[in-house]
């Protein structure tokens, strides 16, 4: 075979490749061409597709992955309430010696992050992202002080009414399902103002509209709601449902949720059992 077909021939596929990527070569068409050109033994000189960052605004992107208007502030915002309000009805041996301490802190940062960016959750800030992680670690503090107090109390063998025991271990369930979706929502690729801006392609957590988008609507993307389900789903069945962590933190913080979940579940059907009796 003469030395120009024997080019033409290895040339072909890497054409085919850049054709197919309209003139960019994007992840695995990059790889192909690579191992095609180096099993010939050729310099490797390949320009792949931009960052994310100035490809954020492809309209042949799922809406996941491009840079969109950001999802609402509303539905955490009401969740934080609702954990806030959680706390309040706990036993005074269930809280922290100044009870209200926490949920105060608590309350006044949801107002300050509200004031500074009270619709979509679109606008990068440190300080923002620095305010709602501080946030989110408070309201998981304060529960899983609660949940040690209680498992304590339970372990040696405190006396409890059955309603301050109910009260209180679905109070802490309820809790825990509420701050553990906080967690995956602030940090699911970088927290919503970063998932807005389409700047990481890699997903910690995949939906099911992942991985089926032709079910799903074109503009979809993971919202409050969502993470709020799938911290539902695993504080109920105690491992993945129809989400799927793929980072090595997602498994360990679901992982600890669901812990947490079963163990709070379990000691206190244990106990109600026997005070029912």
């Amino acid at each position: 075979m003469s030395p120009a077909v024997e080019r033409a021939r290895v040339a072909e596929p890497a054409r085919r490749l850049v054709a197919g990527a309209g003139g960019q070569l994007r992840g695995g068409a990059a790889a192909a061409l690579i191992r095609v050109r180096r099993r010939r033994g050729r310099k490797v000189n390949i320009v792949t597709s931009p960052p994310a960052e100035q490809s954020a605004d492809d309209p042949a992107e799922p809406a996941w992955r491009r840079r969109t208007e950001g999802e609402h502030r509303w539905p955490q915002a009401l969740a934080v309430v609702v954990a806030i309000g959680l706390q309040l009805p706990l036993p005074d041996r269930m809280v922290p010696q100044q009870r209200y301490l926490l949920p105060v802190a608590e309350l006044v940062l949801l107002v300050g992050l509200v004031v500074a960016n009270p619709f979509r959750l679109n606008r990068e800030s440190a300080v923002l992202r620095a305010g709602g992680l501080l946030l989110t670690g408070l309201i998981g503090l304060s529960n899983g002080w609660s949940a040690v107090l209680l498992v304590d109390a339970l372990v040696l063998g405190r006396p409890f009414t059955p309603t301050e025991l109910l009260t209180a271990g679905a109070t802490i369930w309820l809790t825990n399902a509420i701050a553990f979706a906080l967690i995956y929502w602030e940090l699911d690729r970088g927290g919503p103002a970063a998932r807005a801006a389409g700047v990481r392609d890699y997903p910690d957590f995949v939906f099911a509209q992942m991985q089926s988008p032709e079910l799903a609507d074109p503009d979809w993307e993971p919202t409050f709601v969502d993470y709020l389900y799938l911290s539902f789903t695993n504080s109920t069945a105690f491992s993945p449902t129809d989400v799927l962590p793929l980072s090595r933190w997602a498994k360990m913080i679901m992982m600890v949720q669901s812990v947490v979940a079963l163990v709070v579940v379990l000691l206190v059907v244990a106990r109600a059992v026997n005070v029912l009796r």
